[in-house]
């Protein structure tokens, strides 16, 4: 690069040769000449500047600069070196075709000339006839144009034209009759040729005739000649190169001088030089070894520098050592702030030899000592800013009291605070509104260490009147002590712990009421130990902001406790407390509701007539008091149908009309939801029969493990869910060896947002077949493997063993439709009760017995039946063909019946009627003694 000399009379020296001016430095407009394309500014002076470089390389071409009168140069010297190498070539080749024919022809006329029988064909009567087939054979396989034989009188023996054989050769034959070679070059019938006559010698030495060989330089040269083209091709490729190289040469000569010319650089430098010196940014520029180049007048002021500070290596100038570091090693240096004397100076530094600058590095240097202060003063409202805004965040992630409080101490530790605790009534926590008192227990607390002596979360605290605490829960306002050694009120808390709490090193507290309109929740206590500066003003606006955006969230929390605790309440309630005693089945169950609330999930286990038990589970969607209301409407339904006996389908047909009518009503009020997605199961286990009869409305199917351990979900038919209406609902009759166990359950257990219900299905499978024999064990092991980790919705879950009644504990009897059979009921029924060593209840038993079978005889059909089990109690009942069902009433004085069942209700502790679908069955249940 040129160096230019400064202005006259500038108050900097000379800038050195290869040193460019800094960025900063060069006035508007002038483009740098080191930094590539990702050293400027923007996309669009990208464009602008290469717009400029297109636009320069076309003028340069143009010769209308220095760059271009330099490129015409450089294009002539390249055509003239061409031009001399391609005419070198052509003589060369000239030369060397004529030679070539010299040599080939005079070989050739030597060679047949001595060859043998030449001289014997010359002396032949007709020569013609024998040396004209060999001067072709020579010719062709010589690739000469022709091989004449003559005589010494120059007459041709031999042609390759037939037609001049017997005329006289055209050429020089004396040299070649004295016995010697002639070659000379000569304009024959053919073109331009050489040839070459040599004699042929008899044994004696006598000349007795001539050989002339000859050849166009025109076939002798046209492998040089075929060569020319590539020669050719070559030459301009060189041209081509040449002229790249030279416009790529001129091209950064243009765009380092951007076109102008001596005078017009002159006055730029002249600009820059003025620009450099009177900016208020310090500019330095180094070498590679760590020499002070150039320093503008603001850098002498702001480092001190000597008059004869160039030249000099940055460790003689007096600088601080980490900035004489800093600027020997080069390094990138961006924004650094360093202290100079009272000033602090932002350093940024970088290389300058980056697209081929010259090696180096430029720093600048600006005073930020003001600016520091401003920038701090606005790092602190951002950071604050920045808190309150993480607070509408990260506070309130979840419905709970105690984890709101703990996030709340979580954020301010130790953005604000070193230490924050937050205290709260024990009503709040619980859901309640608090009452009047300084009362309070630690909820949360987070600190920079764990050793504090402050009181621990869950301790109950007892503010004394004096505390800041206490003052802040009377006046619901902040309180600063900025100075927690010199705080009376504070330190009659518990002078013990105080002591300890100042020793540790905590100086400062704000306490912030905890508000929620007119309700005080709590407090909260922000304590300060690592930093010097005890809380100010602006400190105790922060906190009163920041604990009002936590206070929303505390008390929604609250709310959502209290709701979730009654809905939990209500619910629990209507959800069985203990199963009721049955013989039939060995029942284990589980519940567990949802995280996000209560749900209306239920199940149920009903003794019915017969020894025989209903198993129900059901499940209404939504979470909430509406749900667990409505699981409760539905729960208290079955109980109710389930006395009346029905089968399966038919209780569900029931329980559907009923959803039905609940929709309707529902729907008449604006403020109330109908009933969507009500599913139940129902299902009846007999363990005379060992046959369970099932139904189910939109609900998952039962699974049953037989005692093998094979493990089976039973095809039950699927009816549509309660409510729909409109379609029927059908039963499967499942027949379960002693042992088996049925598991009946709620979707909530196979089916999540995350998993389809057919993969929870085959994972039930997978765990029910891995399952323990007991009931108990089976709903462990369900729960393991099929739980979520935070269930969406409630599990309802039921495992029930099967026991069958043995066949010694039933009596059956048919019994004839004639009234003198019930002698002989009776006197069976004696015989069986003293089987079973139920003698105690012989006279009660056949009363109740004589009564039932009476009846069926007088107003039922035949056929009449009875059946004795002898289970937890004493069962009787009595079949017949009937559908007619006996009612309960008072007789009047006068009337001959009508007593019967009245006496049958007395004696006994259960009696009813159910219907089978080839008649009636009337039952009744003793209690055993």
């Amino acid at each position: 690069m040129v160096r230019l000399p400064g202005r006259p009379g500038t108050r900097s020296p000379r800038r050195p040769s290869g040193v460019r001016a800094p960025a900063h430095d060069r006035a508007p407009g002038a483009s740098e000449q080191g930094p590539g394309p990702a050293a400027r500014s923007s996309l669009a002076r990208r464009e602008q500047e290469a717009g400029r470089s297109r636009s320069g390389l076309r003028a340069a071409l143009s010769g209308r600069s220095v760059a271009g009168q330099v490129f015409v140069l450089q294009v002539v010297i390249v055509l003239l070196l061409v031009v001399a190498a391609v005419a070198a070539l052509l003589l060369q080749v000239r030369h060397d075709t004529t030679q070539e024919a010299r040599n080939r022809s005079l070989a050739v006329a030597e060679a047949f000339a001595n060859a043998p029988g030449t001289v014997q064909a010359l002396g032949s009567p007709d020569p013609t006839a024998v040396l004209q087939p060999r001067a072709e054979a020579a010719r062709k396989a010589t690739n000469v144009d022709f091989i004449v034989v003559m005589n010494t009188d120059g007459i041709r023996y031999t042609h390759p034209k037939p037609d001049r054989i017997g005329k006289k050769f055209v050429g020089n034959i004396q040299p070649a009759l004295a016995g010697r070679t002639e070659i000379e070059e000569i304009n024959g019938t053919i073109g331009r040729l050489v040839q070459a006559v040599v004699p042929v010698r008899a044994p004696d030495g006598k000349v007795v005739g001539l050989v002339a060989a000859g050849v166009t330089t025109e076939h002798v040269g046209g492998a040089a000649n075929r060569q020319m083209p590539l020669v050719l091709a070559a030459a301009a490729v060189g041209l081509a190169l040449a002229t790249a190289g030279t416009a790529l040469v001129s091209r950064r000569l243009l765009r380092q001088t951007h076109g102008l010319g001596p005078r017009e650089m002159t006055r730029m430098y002249e600009h820059h030089d003025a620009v450099l010196h009177s900016v208020r940014e310090g500019v330095l520029i180094l070498g590679e070894d760590g020499d002070l180049l150039l320093a503008n007048d603001e850098a002498h002021r702001l480092l001190g520098l000597p008059k004869d500070a160039e030249r000099r290596h940055v460790s003689e100038l007096g600088l601080p050592t980490e900035i004489a570091a800093l600027l020997a090693s080069g390094r990138v240096a961006t924004d650094e702030v360093h202290l100079v004397g009272d000033r602090l100076l932002a350093i940024n530094q970088r290389s300058t030899d980056v697209d081929g600058g010259p090696p180096g590095s430029v720093a600048t240097l600006r005073d930020s000592t003001e600016l520091r202060a401003l920038s701090g003063r606005a790092e602190v409202a951002r950071e604050r800013l920045s808190l309150l805004y993480d607070a509408g965040l990260g506070i309130g992630t979840s419905l709970d009291v105690t984890r709101t409080a703990e996030e709340l101490t979580e954020l301010a530790v130790p953005r604000f605070a070193d230490f924050a605790s937050v205290d709260l009534f024990d009503a709040v926590l619980d859901g309640e509104e608090p009452e009047a008192g300084n009362e309070l227990r630690r909820a949360a607390f987070s600190g920079v260490r764990k050793d504090t002596p402050l009181y621990s979360v869950g301790e109950r605290i007892q503010w004394v009147e004096s505390s800041p605490q206490a003052e802040g829960l009377r006046s619901a306002r902040a309180v600063l002590e900025p100075r927690l050694g010199e705080a009376p009120g504070w330190l009659a808390q518990d002078a013990e712990r105080a002591a300890q709490v100042v020793e540790y090193g905590i100086h400062s507290l704000i306490t912030v009421p905890v508000r929620a309109g007119s309700l005080v929740l709590g407090l909260v206590n922000f304590w300060r130990c690592e930093k010097p500066e005890p809380f100010d003003a602006e400190d105790l606006a922060l906190a009163e902001e920041l604990v009002a955006r936590a206070a929303v969230s505390i008390d929604n929390a609250r709310r959502f406790t209290r709701e979730h605790s009654m809905a939990v309440t209500l619910q629990r309630s209507l959800l069985p407390r203990t199963l009721p005693e049955q013989g039939a089945l060995d029942i284990a169950y589980r519940y567990l509701p949802a995280q996000a609330g209560v749900g209306g999930d239920w199940f149920d286990v009903l003794p019915l007539s017969g020894a025989r038990v209903a198993l129900v589970v059901g499940d209404v969607v939504g979470h909430g008091l509406h749900a667990a209301a409505t699981m409760g409407r539905l729960r208290t339904a079955v109980h109710n149908f389930s006395a009346l006996d029905p089968s399966p389908d038919e209780l569900l047909a029931l329980l559907d009309e009923l959803v039905g009518r609940i929709d309707q009503d529902e729907a008449a009020d604006p403020g109330s939801a109908p009933i969507t997605g009500a599913t139940c199961l129902y299902a009846i286990y007999d363990p005379v029969s060992r046959r369970c009869t099932v139904a189910r409305a939109g609900h998952p199917p039962p699974a049953v493990i037989r005692p093998d351990g094979s493990v089976e979900f039973p095809d039950v038919p699927a009816g549509p869910p309660l409510g729909l209406g409109g379609l029927p609902f059908e039963t499967a009759d499942l027949e379960l060896a002693e042992g088996s166990r049925l598991v009946l359950y709620t979707d909530g257990l196979v089916e999540d947002r995350d998993r389809d219900i057919d993969d929870g299905l085959e994972l039930l499978r997978a765990a029910l077949a891995g399952a323990g024999p007991s009931p108990e064990e089976t709903c462990l092991a369900v729960l393991e493997s099929e739980l979520p980790d935070r269930p969406s919705d409630d599990i309802a879950l039921i495992v029930a063993r099967t026991r069958a009644l043995a066949a010694e504990r039933m009596a059956e009897w048919p019994v004839p439709t004639d009234p003198a059979a019930v002698g002989e009921v009776r006197a069976s029924v004696t015989r069986q009760l003293a089987r079973w060593g139920l003698e105690e209840l012989t006279f009660t038993t056949e009363l109740v017995l004589s009564e039932l079978v009476t009846n069926a005889i007088r107003y039922g059909s035949a056929p009449v039946r009875v059946r004795m089990l002898y289970d937890r109690s004493l069962i009787c009942e009595v079949f017949d063909g009937s559908t007619t069902s006996p009612h309960l009433r008072y007789a009047a004085m006068t009337d001959e019946g009508g007593r019967g069942l009245f006496l049958v209700a007395q004696l006994t502790e259960r009696w009813g009627t159910r219907y089978t679908p080839r008649g009636k069955v009337i039952w009744a249940e003793q209690p055993l003694p």
